[in-house]
Formats: structure tokens, sequence, C-alpha cells
């Protein structure tokens, strides 16, 4: 029923002109804004809608993976930029000091959006 429908993914933000800054300035996405929403154009032609929600609770999941040849560059290139990686220092689960994993699974380092939403950027394998 689905197979040949356009789907796409979204999520919600708090504050839809600093979610407009963030993905368009700081990550250097394609971006557009239409009836109060937000367009994000990834490559390979798909589109995220991030929409405003007066409620909005950050979503405690990873929202959206960047793959990147060299986690180590893009880290240094998004601090630059004023990201802040997450770090984490569990029994099971710990990354370095400037929030990169490498343990089972790809290289990678999650950060937040402004509405604290979950990204990463993990190696491309």
């Amino acid at each position: 029923m689905f197979k040949d429908t356009r789907a796409f993914s979204g999520f919600s933000v708090n504050d839809i002109q600093k979610a407009k800054e963030f993905y368009g300035r700081v990550l250097g996405l394609k971006i557009s804004e239409s009836h109060g929403l937000l367009h994000l154009h990834l490559a390979g032609g798909t589109t995220v809608l991030v929409y405003p929600k007066p409620n909005h609770s950050p979503a405690t999941f990873t929202i959206l993976n960047f793959p990147v040849a060299n986690v180590e560059t893009a880290v240094d290139d998004l601090t630059k930029r004023g990201v802040r990686f997450e770090i984490y220092d569990e029994a099971d689960f710990k990354t370095d000091d400037r929030g990169v994993s490498r343990g089972v699974g790809p290289v990678i380092a999650w950060f937040r959006d402004p509405a604290g939403n979950i990204l990463s950027v993990l190696e491309d394998m």
C-alpha cells in the first residue's frame, strides 16, 4: 500500500528560529520554511520536517545520524562552531573526553540541537 509513497520523518522543537539557525548555519544543511514549519533537505533527496511544539519534550533517542568520513574531524569542526558533545561514563558504556565512542559498532559521537534532541556523527563504513 505504501511502497510508492514518499514517506518522511519529522520531529518537534520548542523554537523554530533557533532550529533554523542551528540546522542551517551551524550544521550547514539546506533548509526551507513554509507555514511555520522547517524542512531539512538532506543528501539523497530526503526531507525531514521540523515542527514547533509548545510543550516539546526532547527525544530520548537519536533522531538524526550524520555519516561522516572521520568522526574526529567532524567533532573538531562542530566544536569550533559551538556544538557540545555528550559525555557518557556508565559502567557498560563510555565515551572519551571529547564524546567519541569507540566501543561495539561504529565510531560515533552524540550532540544535541537547541531543543535538546539527540543527533550523531558516525563513521561511514
